[in-house]
């Protein structure tokens, strides 16, 4: 089975037992302080995929670093995966208890790569351009990359819609060269 199948399966758990348990909002922000966590630091996540490092030293790493810092339902899924030597895919169930959040909510996540920052003015309108596409509630991360030359990048889940100057150039060079 994937690590991504298991990691689903873990995270439909979680967030049925955060519903029965009315801390769905404490949980959702443990498991994006576990992803920012980790992601800032890669020796958590080298250390929780290490064949090397026993299961009782992943669980007292996890223990020091999150144990009063989570509620106590978001601490559980850590003993429980730990006990299950499954730490390896922590990351994922994070990933996948966010996105059911997000899609329970009706939340969708946008990004816009621009050449220069956004004004308030344009930000509203992609705000309101993703809104009506999909019907939801939109969380706008903006990014700003010089290499666009202008215009934009917009990806809203697998889809994406690139009006910069630079796809626009890249077309145009291998429209000549066909």
């Amino acid at each position: 089975m994937s690590e991504s199948t298991v990691a689903l399966r873990y995270a439909k758990s979680l967030i049925s037992l955060a519903q029965e348990q009315k801390v769905v909002d404490a949980v959702y922000s443990d498991m994006a302080l576990f992803k920012k966590v980790a992601d800032d630091n890669r020796n958590l996540m080298l250390a929780l995929r290490s064949p090397v490092v026993r299961h009782d030293r992943k669980m007292a790493i996890l223990e020091k670093v999150f144990k009063d810092k989570v509620n106590p339902v978001s601490y559980s899924i850590f003993t429980i995966v730990t006990k299950k030597n499954r730490e390896a895919i922590m990351y994922g169930i994070a990933d996948e208890f966010i996105k059911l959040y997000d899609d329970a909510k009706g939340i969708v996540k946008a990004q816009i790569i621009s050449a220069v920052p956004l004004t308030a003015d344009l930000r509203q309108e992609f705000v309101k351009i993703v809104a009506d596409a999909t019907g939801k509630t939109v969380e706008l991360e903006e990014k700003t990359d010089e290499k666009l030359i202008g215009g934009y990048l917009l990806r809203v889940g697998d889809r994406q819609i690139d009006a910069s100057i630079r796809k626009r150039l890249n077309d145009l060079k291998l429209k000549l060269l066909n």
